[in-house]
């Protein structure tokens, strides 16, 4: 075989060439680097020194182990004593390998031993099988000869007494006769009943063998079973005497010793108790009657010193993890510090420590968001798994619910007027609808967005108008996202303005097309060129100008300009092919919400597809019902709408969020199951703010003075407006007066509004709502505040006001007139007196003052005296000399300033 060098050899065997070397060197081989050659026989050496090596390590170890405690007892005397108790114990711990081969050789043995004995037992058989075989065959020779013998002698006898032939012939007829009828008849007779002897004997024999041999081994476990039982019963009066003893020998030295005994282990209390749950165990097992027997390697022998081993010293089944245990966390969208501790399988309080660890302060009880919880799940060294949000599963459940079988046809376009408020767009909207829409807008403006659909010429078109006030940006958004083309309108006289650049920034987000409606050009102001110039700056460049954007000259009053602009939204639709199922369930998104007296919930929604009808159970965001009632924008009860028609409908169980989809499902179970795990999301993620913002300020408002706020309870007509005043109103608040907004709600103002205006101590306001008869009696009644209000800007306005007249007036300093020292004078009565020149304003007496040394204010306190002459005087002018004396100060030296300054008390607004 050719030799291989040490590294190959390390290689092959997986070791390092080191640890080769230095194995190869206890072995006697003088083998010094990595390239040395080994041949066979060297590794054949080193293989048999490596096997003496193993062969050689001990087969078992023993460990001692010693612990101290202490035990309180009470003594005779009935005091209290504390005992000190030293426990000992020693346990053996057997190689597996030994135990394997000791096992293998008694079993070895065992089967030798019951080979040895069934071959004996063959050996015994075939010797009396063969004996009594020899038997059978001397008998039946002995009978053959004798017979053989009586027909000789019968033969004789004939041929003795006649001599004829006859006779011979009947002597020798007679003596085959005796022949066939002795030998056989007797051979057959004798042969088969000792065959059929032989067996039965045979078989009774070795039944008896195997009962005798089956009562010795039960009456061997019946001996064995009792001398255990005595040896355990013995071993647990042993082990209650030894307690006693050792209780009496505490009590006699009185703890101030640890009582020690020869013995391995000193049984105590817990022992004791050890003991007796071990011999109720040994009773239940000897009751049971079933009971297997167990090897002999397991049966507990007594240990010197009359101890027997307890079965709690035995080593049970558990196994402890060596190492840390990693788990998979998933982790939904919110959770508490509690579950997502036990999800981890470790306690709160580690948690809690790990995220102040982390800058965070939580409770067990404090919802994390994802994001933080899954960072926390790293840092204590699990794998987060980001869970799929039950939302998730409910929306595919609902997808799999609603299916559009029939083939999509051609739909109306969606367009949303938006721009600046008091550009014209309701007016433009009022004159293609030939319609008086904003004469009944309070104010002039809209207030919320409106959904329209008009039959032109040319085609059906539905119209969305959003409001143009600052306070409704999210309502501009929400119109951008659920229509096809925008119109942005521009007055001619105003050109862009902040809301008309927020919604062209809107309906780019929403990547939808841009018309531009230029309005007012009946006004001898317009100039439209302004208007695409200032458009430019923006980057909407007309067609004329060579860009992508249609521009549309219009007058809502003459009419001038609206069949182009209707031409182009068309037109626009034509390019975009926009195609929706007429047949299925409806869905959609919704476009307002409210709550009246007398019908419930009314929601607007926009069919995007499918058919609504009346009767069908519809699911629109943590809301459900089924559709009592449907009615166009006129107020027209319908019972049927198709895609892109604007409709009302009643039946929903509460007033759904603006911009939330809708669908019509058939399982009012699931619609019901998704609307409460909906409704239960949003009630937890409102507390997780809740909690979030308390602990955030929790340690930026120590020490600072409390703000003031101002407590508002609002109603409003539809969700929409809701949302725009809540954000508005929060838009309002400073470090130093804020607003609380104590509940917000859509409907009329109601009793349990006024009272929580009277726990909160706020003020109630209504926009477009009224109180019904019985809270205006308690406002009356109480003294609350209560204002109703039709247009947004006045709200905001006397909200502003109200948080200005919280705010602490200003103070402002303003000097007066300020004097030099030129010389200082002693006077009996006042002390020191300065003589002075009024260099600026005017000095006044009544006013206080700053004395400055080298520009830097030593004192600030009131004028004793003002004199000029002899003459107490009230003000001295500028470049006059006067006399004075400052109060409780006489270190005025010449060359000081003595400044006069007086304090305005300025009344702040926000």
């Amino acid at each position: 075989m050719a030799e291989t060098t040490v590294k190959q050899l390390a290689e092959t065997v997986g070791q390092s060439v080191d640890a080769l070397l230095k194995q190869m060197q206890d072995a006697g081989l003088n083998h010094q680097g990595a390239d040395d050659a080994v041949s066979a026989e060297q590794r054949q050496q080193l293989l048999d020194h490596i096997n003496n090596t193993t062969a050689a390590a001990p087969g078992k170890i023993t460990l001692s182990r010693k612990s101290t405690s202490t035990l309180k007892t009470t003594g005779a005397s009935g005091k209290a004593k504390t005992v000190a108790v030293e426990v000992r114990k020693k346990r053996t711990y057997v190689k597996r390998s030994v135990v394997d081969d000791q096992e293998r050789l008694e079993a070895e043995q065992r089967a030798a031993e019951e080979e040895a004995a069934r071959i004996a037992e063959e050996e015994a058989a075939r010797k009396a099988a063969e004996e009594e075989a020899a038997r059978k065959a001397a008998e039946e020779e002995a009978l053959r000869k004798a017979a053989e013998e009586a027909a000789r002698k019968a033969a004789a006898e004939a041929a003795a007494a006649s001599a004829e032939p006859a006779a011979e012939t009947t002597a020798d007829a007679v003596a085959d006769k005796a022949r066939r009828v002795s030998v056989p008849k007797t051979t057959t007779r004798k042969a088969e009943p000792v065959q059929r002897e032989e067996t039965a004997e045979e078989r009774a024999a070795r039944e008896q063998e195997e009962r005798r041999k089956r009562e010795a081994e039960e009456q061997r476990r019946k001996q064995e079973a009792e001398a255990r039982r005595k040896a355990e019963e013995e071993a647990a009066r042993r082990t209650a005497e030894e307690a006693q003893r050792v209780a009496a020998e505490l009590e006699r030295r009185g703890g101030e010793q640890p009582v020690r005994t020869g013995s391995e282990e000193i049984e105590t209390g817990s022992g004791i108790v050890s003991e007796a749950m071990e011999a109720s165990w040994r009773d239940e097992e000897r009751t049971t009657k079933r009971r297997r027997r167990r090897p002999q390697s397991q049966v507990r022998n007594v240990v010197a010193h009359g101890q027997m081993k307890s079965t709690f010293q035995r080593e049970h089944g558990f196994k402890a993890p060596q190492e840390k245990m990693v788990y998979d966390v998933e982790v939904p969208e919110t959770i508490t510090v509690a579950d997502l501790a036990q999800r981890m399988n470790i306690k709160v309080r580690e948690v809690m420590r790990t995220l102040m660890k982390m800058g965070e302060m939580a409770t067990a009880n404090q919802y994390l968001d994802q994001e933080t919880a899954m960072l926390l799940v790293e840092e204590m060294g699990h794998r987060p798994r980001a869970a799929k949000g039950q939302e998730e599963t409910f929306a595919d459940d609902l997808a799999n619910l609603v299916q559009y079988t029939a083939d999509a046809v051609n739909r109306a376009p969606v367009v949303t007027i938006m721009g600046h408020v008091d550009h014209g767009k309701t007016s433009l909207l009022d004159y293609i609808r030939r319609a008086k829409v904003a004469a009944g807008e309070a104010g002039g403006i809209t207030q919320h967005i409106g959904a329209y659909h008009v039959d032109t010429p040319k085609g059906m078109i539905t119209f969305l108008d959003t409001p143009g006030h600052a306070a409704f940006s999210a309502m501009r958004a929400r119109g951008a996202q659920a229509t096809d083309i925008v119109v942005i309108v521009v007055a001619s006289d105003d050109g862009v303005m902040p809301q008309t650049q927020e919604a062209i920034n809107h309906a780019r987000a929403s990547e939808v097309p841009i018309i531009v409606a230029v309005t007012k050009m009946d006004k001898e102001q317009a100039d439209p060129d302004r208007v695409k110039n200032d458009l430019s700056q923006l980057g909407v460049i007309s067609e004329e100008w060579g860009g992508d954007y249609q521009f549309c000259y219009v007058s809502a009053h003459t009419g001038d300009g609206v069949d182009e602009l209707l031409d182009s939204i068309l037109l626009q639709a034509e390019l975009l092919e926009l195609k929706a199922s007429p047949v299925g369930p409806a869905r959609g998104v919704v476009i307002e919400s409210r709550v009246e007296k007398g019908r419930g919930p009314v929601t607007s929604v926009l069919i995007q597809e499918g058919q609504l009808n009346i009767g069908d159970m519809m699911l629109a965001g943590a809301h459900f019902g089924r559709t009592r009632a449907m009615v166009d924008e006129n107020g027209k009860p319908i019972k049927t709408a198709g895609p892109s028609i604007p409709v009302e409908i009643l039946g929903l169980d509460g007033a759904p969020e603006s911009g939330e989809q809708f669908m019509i499902v058939a399982d009012e179970k699931k619609a019901r199951e998704v609307a409460d795990f909906r409704q239960t999301r949003d009630r937890d993620l409102k507390l997780k703010r809740a909690q979030s913002s308390k602990l955030e300020n929790l340690f930026e408002n120590l020490g600072e003075k409390e703000s003031k706020q101002v407590n508002i309870i609002l109603k409003t007509d539809v969700r929409g407006t809701l949302e725009a005043l809540i954000g508005s109103l929060n838009d309002l608040s400073t470090d130093e007066v804020k607003v609380n907004i104590v509940s917000g709600g859509v409907g009329a103002i109601n009793e349990s509004d006024v009272n929580l205006a009277m726990t909160s101590e706020g003020v109630l306001l209504g926009f477009n709502v009224r109180a019904d008869s019985a809270a205006k009696r308690l406002c009356e009644r109480e003294g609350i505040d209560l204002r109703y209000y039709s247009v947004i800007y006045e709200l905001i306005d006397d909200v502003r006001a109200a948080m200005s007249g919280l705010l602490e007036p200003e103070r402002r300093e303003e000097i007066v007139g300020v004097a030099q020292v030129r010389e200082v004078f002693r006077s009996t009565k006042f002390g020191a007196v300065a003589g002075c020149m009024v260099i600026e304003g005017t000095l006044r007496r009544n006013l206080p003052i700053r004395v400055l040394r080298d520009e830097v204010v030593i004192f600030e306190g009131q004028l004793e005296s003002l004199r000029r002459f002899k003459d107490d005087v009230q003000e001295v002018r500028n470049g006059m000399e006067c006399g004075l004396a400052v109060k409780s100060y006489n270190d005025v030296k010449a060359g000081d300033k003595i400044e006069v300054f007086e304090v305005r008390v300025v009344a702040r607004t926000l």
